[in-house]
């Protein structure tokens, strides 16, 4: 399996994942320009992806959606409510509805050789979702956009072996930042996004012998910065009571506008 992230955060998000013969999106929040950019970058042709996965309606993963469908008539996977908040969103434009397919969470769903495998999220969309892939006996997941997480998220996320994950923000310099409180707490509660700290305590409890690659992403570009991301998720790492260390594994950080080298697993 291949993995990698075309952008990642609060102004565009868009993850690559495949494997020798099918290739998908994750998302499509940036531009077609820049898409395919990233995607050549890692010597991959737009026009080879065979499905798009939406994992919920806001902006930032759907920006670049209706010029990329129309454009290569790739079919859009989402929830039943979110493809209906996509069909209202004016903005992206319309798109032909025959490319529209309905998953729905905890349904596991082929797309060539990749099994793709939806699970919920709490985040303050209609019907949001993360993403585990599987391929023979390797695995993947995309979890980002989330307020919180529980025993069933820990669930979809065991035995991976290479995770895009949400850090978010530094609490710290979101409650002492410019954003309205009314956003600080929509940030902050249970449908918000995940903060540094609670990042490293979900990647605590899914830690295997397996991963080879955590990927850092959805880093909010006020509250938060590389350095503090990775030292934070490392630091709650390094505190747990497992038996792993950070250096044990490869901890990236997904680039805001730049596209992350393949992960090969």
């Amino acid at each position: 399996m291949r993995m990698a992230t075309v952008a990642s955060g609060s102004s565009g998000n868009c993850i690559y994942v495949g494997s020798n013969q099918t290739h998908i999106l994750i998302d499509a929040g940036i531009s077609k320009k820049r898409t395919e950019m990233g995607l050549h970058n890692n010597d991959i042709d737009l026009k080879d992806i065979s499905g798009i996965m939406i994992t919920h309606e806001h902006i930032d993963h759907i920006g670049g959606l209706g010029v990329i469908s129309r454009k290569y008539e790739i079919p859009i996977y989402a929830t039943k409510k979110t493809l209906e908040q996509i069909e209202k969103n004016k903005t992206i434009g319309a798109i032909p509805t025959g490319l529209y397919r309905e998953i729905r969470p905890d349904e596991n769903y082929n797309i060539g050789d990749l099994e793709i495998c939806p699970f919920h999220i709490s985040h303050d969309a209609a019907d949001p979702v993360g993403y585990r892939v599987n391929c023979s006996d390797k695995s993947v997941a995309v979890a980002t956009d989330m307020g919180k997480y529980d025993d069933y998220i820990i669930s979809k996320l065991q035995d991976l072996d290479a995770i895009v994950i949400e850090a978010n923000h530094d609490v710290n310099m979101l409650l002492a930042g410019n954003y309205p409180y009314q956003l600080k707490q929509r940030i902050l509660g249970d449908r918000g996004h995940l903060s540094n700290e609670a990042s490293g305590r979900l990647i605590n409890d899914i830690l295997n012998d397996k991963i080879k690659r955590i990927i850092l992403g959805h880093l909010s570009k006020e509250n938060n910065f590389e350095e503090l991301a990775y030292e934070t998720v490392r630091s709650e790492i390094l505190m747990s009571d497992n038996e792993y260390r950070p250096d044990d594994f490869d901890i990236q950080v997904a680039k805001r506008d730049v596209n992350s080298d393949l992960v090969l697993v």
